[in-house]
């Protein structure tokens, strides 16, 4: 059996030693090599960027709430005015609409609330229709709840009431 082990060994070693079969083995090794490595620097990256898409994520939503506290100091400011006059806490609560629409606005939702534009299914989601012997059918008549944004970057459409021919 030892004499088995030799004979087993030193093919081994003549095979290595053989440059026509040690030459061939060799680029086998290196494709081996070169591809785990290539794997293991996608797997990394990929790691990396996960975490740069959370911390941007994190970022943003910092940023953005941020932008909503001074909306919710002017609302915390209305509520200690309650027992105040009634017109000034309405003009309160306006001011402090008007700040929240213009907040969405700078983040690319600006308030689609137009009326007597042609109802665009994009934009509109009809609520109700309005017979008008007046105004053109398919027109806007009212904005029950506005839309936020436009295209890609609509947050929702805006809920209205579109005018049809009376029959």
């Amino acid at each position: 059996m030892a004499a088995d082990r030799v004979d087993v060994e030193d093919t081994a070693q003549v095979r290595a030693e053989d440059p026509a079969t040690a030459g061939a083995q060799q680029p086998e090794v290196d494709w081996e090599d070169r591809w785990r490595r290539t794997a293991a620097d996608l797997d990394n990256l990929r790691k990396r960027q996960v975490g740069e898409l959370d911390r941007a994520r994190s970022s943003e939503r910092a940023r953005v709430a941020a932008d909503w506290l001074p909306v919710l100091d002017n609302l915390e400011l209305a509520l200690t005015h309650a027992g105040a006059d009634a017109d000034s806490i309405v003009q309160g609560i306006r001011a402090v609409r008007e700040q929240a629409v213009a907040m969405l606005a700078r983040l690319g939702y600006a308030r689609q609330d137009e009326v007597g534009v042609p109802f665009d299914p994009a934009r509109h989601e009809v609520v109700t229709v309005v017979d008008s012997p007046d105004a053109e059918p398919g027109m806007v008549m009212q904005v029950l709840r506005p839309g936020y944004g436009t295209g890609e970057r609509q947050l929702r459409p805006g809920a209205v009431a579109v005018s049809r021919r009376p029959e």
